[in-house]
């Protein structure tokens, strides 16, 4: 049996804020071909998840501690939908369908997520990142980000 601690999210709150993506997660699945991948994920407000899609599996995500805003693209990066989830919002969890563009953005530090996914994991196709959006590490990624923690349906 495997017991899940509040310490266990404190501790990826403090590697998150001391890693350079601002974020860390801790795999509850043992290998990468198991048939469920489960893992928590912790971040800053300052981590950037690049929009992105998941093209032949859909996730689920428990938001267990403060607050992620999800937001849902189509193919030309307009702004379709967006849900808060967590703390001080209407919804604690989100399902997102295969092929679907979105992206978080974490609106508190040290915000925590479980997420849950069919396996095995295979890298070459878990994910495909959006051509109209700022790889990792790009210049452009802060301006990105913060308009991305405003922009509404049918932004560009």
């Amino acid at each position: 049996m495997k017991v899940f601690t509040h310490a266990l999210i404190d501790q990826l709150a403090v590697q998150a804020t001391a890693s350079p993506r601002k974020r860390a997660h801790h795999n509850v699945h043992t290998s990468p071909e198991d048939r469920v991948q489960r893992f928590f994920v912790c971040a800053d407000r300052t981590t950037y998840f690049r929009p992105h899609r998941h093209l032949t599996k859909s996730e689920l995500a428990l938001v267990l501690r403060g607050r992620f805003d999800v937001v849902v693209f189509d193919e030309s990066g307009r702004v379709t939908d967006r849900w808060a989830v967590g703390e001080d919002a209407p919804s604690f969890a989100y399902e997102t369908p295969s092929s679907t563009w979105h992206t978080l953005i974490a609106q508190t530090d040290g915000a925590a997520f479980l997420e849950i996914k069919e396996g095995p994991y295979d890298p070459k196709s878990a994910v495909e990142f959006a051509t109209w959006a700022p790889p990792e590490g790009d210049a452009a990624v802060g301006a990105y980000l913060e308009w991305l923690r405003t922009a509404q349906p049918g932004s560009t």
